[in-house]
């Protein structure tokens, strides 16, 4: 049984802070968690109702070292930050990356002042689809795991590694080309083939920095036809990695 404290300290892990201070994160819903109790990451534990427990003991039993509680559908949505929470919450350890390689033979995203985390979900996603294993973003981006963004990404996590850094230092020490994504650069379409670089993309209102605008080596945009004044980062970045990467 949950005690009141672990409920208190699962709900805390919703603020940065704590994921930062425990180093871990919650994984909820049922497609979300299956993802990572199929993977060999290290689950603390596995909260679950008596009728997801019992369709899914192969997936419970695959990590023998969590602690499983079972729980009433009531104290699953005391604890959960779902609206409509479906049986199953998860709570993991963060892993801490390794440097981010600055002569990577592929490409990477870097992204500078992401905010939205449904934006940052999406983009772990895309880069996740087109086989990026690779994201560096600037500290003032929001937090990868972030509960919407966990959401949104889908399982890309156990995929994709994220970094936080200082993107200028990244950016300025790298020796890879420097894309960068702008509304005043040479048209998507026409551009050579490149067969690995970093893919910048900006903040959602602002774009990127003028300091790490000037560290890029070739700068491009998505070719307007009608009216709308900027896409979604995340749909940009979709388009974007659809003509840029190697088919």
């Amino acid at each position: 049984m949950l005690s009141k404290a672990q409920i208190k300290n699962i709900k805390s892990l919703s603020i940065q802070k704590y994921r930062k201070e425990q180093q871990l994160f919650v994984a909820e819903g049922e497609k979300i968690a299956a993802e990572w109790l199929r993977s060999d990451k290290k689950i603390l534990y596995i909260i679950a109702t008596e009728d997801w427990a019992a369709q899914n003991t192969h997936l419970i039993s695959r990590h023998p070292g969590a602690s499983f509680y079972q729980v009433t559908q009531q104290v699953l949505d005391s604890i959960s930050s779902l609206k409509t929470p479906n049986g199953i919450l998860l709570v993991v350890a963060l892993e801490e990356p390794s440097n981010p390689s600055t002569t990577s033979k592929e490409w990477m995203l870097a992204l500078d002042t992401i905010q939205d985390p449904g934006n940052m979900g999406s983009i772990i996603r895309i880069a996740d689809w087109f086989g990026i294993k690779t994201i560096v973003c600037s500290k003032d981006c929001v937090d990868s795991y972030h509960p919407k963004v966990i959401q949104s990404a889908m399982g890309s996590h156990l995929r994709v590694q994220l970094f936080s850094t200082d993107l200028k230092e990244f950016l300025s020490t790298t020796t890879m080309p420097i894309v960068s994504a702008t509304l005043n650069g040479e048209n998507l379409y026409q551009f050579k083939p490149i067969e690995a670089a970093i893919l910048l993309i900006g903040n959602e209102g602002n774009g990127i920095q003028e300091s790490l605008l000037k560290l890029a080596t070739h700068k491009i945009t998505i070719p307007r036809k009608g009216g709308a004044e900027s896409l979604n980062a995340a749909m940009a970045t979709g388009i974007l990695c659809s003509h840029l990467l190697p088919h």
